[in-house]
């Protein structure tokens, strides 16, 4: 990868879910054994949400697995972290989940010159039927590709 980012983990499913609107890249608080679970990739986080707690942006349902090799000094697997974003950017947060109906949602995390870093999207549900749509649209596209494939030989 370009720029020294390696990515850990994209959340797929999210961009299945929901519309994303806004991207934020964040870096997150992390604890020693937590960055070594980082690094082997031991993380799960399905239905992992942020929200907004009194001026900080704090990570909900991360699942970060316990190091095998650390001591007794071990970190708690699901506690909540905090994401470290601008005052302004927290300030523009909040108002749209107050307000719209927005939700924050980690879309990938990765490591940026040795740091974990998120994305975070501001993100709104998609209804039943415009996930039909995606599906329809993306069948759509690989049927061109297809054809398209078998036209050249």
């Amino acid at each position: 990868m370009s720029n020294g980012i390696k990515i850990i983990a994209l959340n797929r499913k999210a961009r299945f879910d929901y519309a994303v609107d806004d991207r934020y890249e964040c870096g997150i608080e992390l604890l020693g054994t937590e960055v070594k679970s980082f690094r082997d990739g031991k993380i799960s986080f399905p239905d992992a949400w942020a929200e907004v707690i009194n001026g900080e942006v704090w990570l909900r349902s991360l699942r970060i697995a316990e190091n095998p090799f650390s001591s007794v000094f071990n970190h708690d697997p699901d506690r909540r972290k905090k994401l470290l974003l601008h005052r302004d950017e927290i300030k523009r947060i909040r108002r749209k989940v107050e307000e719209k109906g927005y939700t924050l949602i980690p879309l990938s995390f990765y490591f940026k010159k040795s740091r974990v870093k998120v994305e975070l999207g501001l993100c709104k549900g998609k209804k039943a039927y415009d996930k039909r749509a995606d599906i329809r649209e993306r069948d759509l596209k690989r049927d061109v590709q297809r054809e398209f494939r078998h036209g050249t030989r």
